[in-house]
């Protein structure tokens, strides 16, 4: 399909207008190609040189990112973003980035692919950020200690930033937030949740943590943020036939 037909249909299914005017990120198409036929598509997390030619190694004729290479305010064509922006102007291949979109989709979101995961029962949104809600929280199907949820979620526990274990040994409800909101956290001391998932460490919350009784998950922002760019590849593919690939470039953050 043409790239601004495929424009539409990810405007529509991610409901990336609604976020205007709240998301820094650039949302939709953040470079062209020509107008050939889009049949490829390649995701990841991150729009960065070694992304790019991983994707455009593999035939892609669009790279479709959670973030991507354009916020806020404009930025010069020069050094690293001019590098960037050339590995996909060289081999005609479209960039597609939705931030807050992905985080926030109540089934191709992170943070809903997560709850899915978990398979959390009595689910609501959860998590305020500028006025939107991103998150999800809800009842896990059993008590489960931190280690098993970490296990359920990203098949390890060697990989997360780390653990504030200051609630009950085995938890019942979960809030997750994907990527960078360990302040959010204040969000699960209110509502009185057992363990809150994020992205991000921080060391200004620890007390806090630790004097109201939560659980705290760091799972590091790749890992929490891996899941909306998959979930899109797996219904381009079923709904509209496209070949689909996951570019996997962990940083260990």
């Amino acid at each position: 399909m043409k790239l601004r037909d495929l424009d539409a249909y990810l405007r529509n299914l991610l409901r990336i207008d609604d976020f205007a005017g709240t998301d820094s990120s650039w949302n939709g198409i953040q470079i062209e190609c020509s107008d050939k036929d889009v049949a490829r598509l390649a995701v990841a997390v991150d729009a960065a040189a070694e992304s790019a030619a991983r994707a455009a190694l593999w035939g892609a004729d669009l790279l479709f990112v959670h973030h991507g290479l354009f916020w806020g305010t404009a930025t010069a064509v020069t050094g690293v973003h001019y590098r960037r922006l050339k590995e996909f102007l060289d081999h005609d291949m479209a960039l597609y980035a939705a931030h807050l979109p992905l985080d926030a989709h109540e089934q191709l979101g992170n943070n809903a692919q997560m709850a899915d995961r978990l398979e959390l029962t009595d689910r609501r949104p959860f998590g305020e950020y500028k006025g939107i809600t991103i998150g999800w929280a809800g009842s896990l199907p059993q008590p489960m200690t931190t280690d098993e949820v970490a296990q359920t979620l990203f098949g390890t526990t060697d990989d997360l930033l780390g653990v504030l274990p200051f609630g009950p040994e085995r938890s019942e409800s979960v809030g997750i937030i994907s990527g960078g909101a360990p302040h959010e956290v204040e969000q699960a001391i209110d509502t009185g949740l057992d363990l809150y998932i994020t992205g991000d460490a921080s060391h200004t919350i620890y007390h806090h943590c630790l004097e109201a009784g939560i659980n705290v998950m760091f799972a590091g922002h790749y890992m929490t943020e891996t899941w909306g760019v998959r979930a899109v590849a797996g219904r381009l593919k079923e709904e509209l036939g496209l070949e689909t690939t996951f570019v996997d470039l962990p940083t260990g953050l």
